[in-house]
């Protein structure tokens, strides 16, 4: 089984443009199972055209004019949709777009405005990181904190998906579940070293929900080791947590929350309601 490093690295060839007369949205079916890139196709697994997802190179992802084969544009739909798996980003985060975010959770008719105040100031800085990344692979990541409920995850989603989209490699790791993969691996130097040195040197790291967990000066140096690492590389690492800078200092230690200040620029995001809650009325009354 390859390991998420191996994964990360595989190559796909740029496809060439299409030809002007050929007109064709490629769509990805969720239920169809994505074959790998480098997966051969004879003519008897050709499906028949009613069921074929592109027409245009018959779900063989390459196209052939004459003695010249190139792949099709739908490989690239294909490549995402192998991203968005690899980044573990989960199916309900997949919608997440920064043109969805939603002031009314926010803004008017709440009683303090400065709720508005701090996510517009967050969205902004949300939008300038997904451009910036763009343009340059090293450069500050982004601190997201605030109550539960408050968007933070949202606005991590969201740069997680855009990025993704601009085909930049992404890991979307929640910090309980990586702690509890770090516990199970830790027979296993193996398997550890893979996870950790993923998380070092994936080029954005989303650490999400880095709270008030059960931390043991082994996982705090796990998690030390990963922060240090991308903060010397000068490599981005967008992290949301519900606590406040110094219950950081008191979960994860004085060392590893120093360098995430060093290396972030920091925003916090409040609501007079947690979200969800807002969203759970929003259903219930239609």
């Amino acid at each position: 089984m390859r390991s998420v490093k191996d994964i990360l690295k595989s190559n796909v060839l740029a496809a060439k443009p299409l030809n002007a007369d050929l007109k064709f949205t490629p769509y990805i079916d969720p239920d169809y199972p994505i074959a790998d890139q480098n997966d051969e196709m004879t003519t008897e697994q050709i499906k028949p055209a009613e069921t074929l997802i592109c027409p245009i190179c018959q779900d063989r992802g390459i196209i052939i004019e004459g003695d010249v084969a190139y792949p099709c544009n739908c490989m690239r739909m294909r490549k995402i949709e192998n991203q968005f798996r690899h980044a573990r980003i989960s199916r309900v985060l997949k919608n997440c777009r920064l043109e969805k975010f939603r002031f009314d959770f926010y803004g008017p008719g709440k009683l303090d405005q400065t709720h508005s105040e701090g996510a517009t100031k967050a969205l902004n800085a949300a939008r300038s990181f997904v451009e910036e990344c763009q343009q340059n692979p090293h450069g500050l990541g982004i601190l997201f904190t605030g109550p539960v409920g408050s968007g933070k995850t949202y606005l991590a989603a969201s740069i997680a998906n855009e990025l993704i989209e601009a085909q930049l490699q992404v890991l979307f790791l929640v910090v309980p579940d990586l702690l509890d993969e770090l516990r199970a691996s830790y027979k296993s130097e193996v398997n550890e070293m893979d996870l950790l040195d993923t998380a070092r040197t994936i080029p954005i790291l989303i650490l999400d929900d880095l709270g008030a967990h059960n931390y043991t000066d082994w996982t705090r140096n796990r998690l030390y080791s990963i922060i240090n690492y991308r903060m010397n590389e000068l490599l981005p690492t967008v992290i949301t947590s519900n606590l406040s800078l110094d219950e950081m200092e008191d979960y994860i230690g004085v060392r590893t929350t120093s360098r995430i200040i060093q290396s972030s620029r920091i925003f916090r995001l409040t609501v007079e309601e947690d979200i969800r809650h807002q969203i759970y009325d929003e259903r219930e009354r239609k």
